[in-house]
């Protein structure tokens, strides 16, 4: 910390990418000592309480005793998640896309529910969350969704998320009300920073414009303020169409598209490695990460952690913390598991 501040001081161009991203560092490290401080002063004042029972030794102190060991794991538990972001990006803020798959009007009306699970935990999160692009469905739900998640940590919380999602229930669309299982797709990548070098030639981009569309109402306007970019030499597509001007939106599509270029970059520089995205299993079709089951019972289990839950609609109401803790773990543990073997193969060659 000291270091970053004597950089601080040295650096006299205050609006540089090098003293933007010093500030940031400085203001991650300052997070993350604050957040061990409150740990620290919570086990101490659990540790007084201890010591209380034990010289009092009365039922009372016990209880006591008992409810503070409570009250820090539900802390620890809720901060635990954060302690374990340690990689590229992890502190960044995310953009998260969902598609509709195999299920017909069943899927899309689970990428509906989706969609409302991740906007509803980003809300009561803090973070900040637009709508940047939304397809509707013909007959119920969404094709596609694009939220931009704007927040710290949003993409390291998040980065579990990608994969495919299944849902297994008795259809409302089914008038023989049979059960029926559907699939969603969802897409995690970080938002890159501005100091973050990635070059988008004009030549390379086609430029369209249309009416928005979506929800309806206010939703819909009547002038052509969307915006889709297409990267020629990728043939990656982006729209928005949230903001009211023209210019907005493609300032935000190209800022998403800046971020989907530079992720592909990294993914081609590190073919050995997971990428930002995910592994191809992991956006294949019959390789779903989690499982939603309304019928014949209800549970919500996590096919990597192997975490379950009971509290279905809690869940699908954007109560998913657990499973990014668990997720979180079970990530880390494999992480440490590879580098311990690669270790191994080097020593044995």
């Amino acid at each position: 910390m000291h270091k970053i501040e004597e950089k601080l001081q040295e650096t006299q161009t205050w609006d540089s990418p090098e003293f933007r991203h010093l500030l940031k560092e400085r203001s991650q490290i300052s997070q993350r000592l604050s957040l061990y401080e409150k740990l620290e002063g919570a086990f101490k004042e659990l540790v007084d309480w201890y010591l209380l029972y034990k010289e009092e030794g009365s039922q009372e102190a016990f209880e006591s005793f008992l409810q503070e060991l409570k009250k820090f794991e539900n802390l620890f538990h809720q901060e635990e998640a954060t302690l374990l972001l340690s990689e590229d990006y992890d502190h960044s803020s995310a953009i998260l896309s969902i598609h509709a798959g195999t299920g017909g009007t069943d899927a899309q009306d689970f990428a509906e529910m989706l969609l409302r699970m991740y906007t509803r935990w980003a809300e009561k999160k803090g973070f900040r969350v637009k709508l940047v692009d939304y397809l509707s469905g013909e007959e119920a739900g969404i094709k596609s969704a694009v939220l931009l998640i704007e927040g710290p940590n949003a993409y390291g919380l998040l980065k579990g998320e990608k994969g495919i999602h299944r849902l297994i229930r008795i259809s409302p669309f089914d008038a023989n009300a049979r059960r029926h299982t559907s699939f969603a797709s969802v897409t995690v990548i970080p938002e890159i920073e501005e100091d973050v070098e990635v070059e988008i030639r004009p030549e390379d981009l086609k430029i369209e414009t249309m009416r928005a569309s979506g929800h309806g109402g206010q939703h819909v306007n009547k002038t052509e303020s969307a915006v889709r970019l297409t990267h020629i030499p990728t043939g990656i597509v982006v729209t928005c169409q949230n903001e009211r001007s023209q210019h907005l939106n493609k300032a935000t599509a190209l800022k998403i598209l800046k971020a989907k270029l530079y992720q592909l970059e990294k993914q081609r520089l590190e073919e050995k490695k997971e990428a930002l995205i995910g592994e191809k299993k992991e956006i294949a079709w019959g390789h779903q990460i989690r499982t939603y089951i309304l019928h014949p019972h209800k549970v919500v289990k996590d096919h990597r952690s192997q975490f379950e839950s009971y509290r279905v609609d809690d869940v699908l109401d954007g109560e998913i913390d657990e499973f990014i803790r668990e997720f979180l773990l079970w990530y880390t543990k494999e992480k440490l598991t590879k580098e311990k073997e690669k270790k191994n193969e080097k020593r044995k060659n």
